[in-house]
C-alpha cells in the first residue's frame, strides 16, 4: 500500500475532482498514492512526479493526463507542462495548476483526456450532454484539427 501523497482539503483537488466527476460514468480511486479518475481506464491523476537530475521532484498540484496523439506535443509546450516519470513514456503529460489555474481550461483538458480513454457509448454520453447544455462537443482549443477526425474508425 503506497503512502497518501496528497491532502484531501487541498481545494484545487475538491475542484479538480468536482470537474472530473461530472464526466459520465467517471469515479475514483487511489493509485500509488494519488486519486486517479476513471471510467474502465483511468483518464487523470492528481499529482504526478519526474526525475531531474536523478533526483524525484514532486509536482503534487498538478493533473497528469492522456492526450491524443496529435495533441500530445501541443500539450507539452503549454506552460507547466512536464513528462511524468513512469506514466510520460505512454504519451501521459502533468500540468502544474500554478496559483490560478484556467478552470476552463483544465475542464477541456480533462475532457480531452476523458475522450481519449473512455469507451465510446460514455463519449457519446458526454457529447449528447454538451448538446444538451448548448455546448459544442470537442472544443479543440487550438491544436489543428477538427472534431471530426477524434472520432473516425480506427482511432
Amino acid at each position: 500500500m503506497h503512502e497518501a501523497m496528497y491532502d484531501e482539503d487541498d481545494p484545487m483537488l475538491a475542484r479538480v475532482r468536482e470537474l472530473a466527476l461530472a464526466l459520465p460514468g467517471a469515479d475514483v480511486k487511489i493509485s500509488h498514492g494519488r486519486p486517479a479518475f476513471f471510467t474502465t481506464k483511468v483518464f487523470a491523476y492528481y499529482g504526478g512526479s519526474r526525475k531531474v537530475d536523478g533526483q524525484w521532484r514532486q509536482h503534487p498540484k498538478s493533473v497528469v493526463v492522456q492526450a491524443a496523439a496529435g495533441d500530445r506535443e501541443a500539450l507539452r509546450q503549454l506552460p507547466g507542462a512536464y513528462v511524468p516519470g513512469y506514466l510520460g513514456a505512454s504519451g501521459w503529460t502533468g500540468l502544474d495548476l500554478g496559483e490560478a489555474p484556467d478552470w476552463g481550461e483544465v475542464a477541456e483538458i480533462l475532457q480531452d483526456s476523458y475522450r481519449a480513454t473512455a469507451p465510446a457509448r460514455l463519449v457519446a454520453q458526454l457529447d449528447e450532454d454538451d448538446h444538451a447544455d448548448g455546448h459544442h462537443p470537442r472544443h479543440n482549443h487550438g491544436h489543428g484539427h477538427d472534431a471530426e477526425q477524434d472520432h473516425a474508425p480506427g482511432r
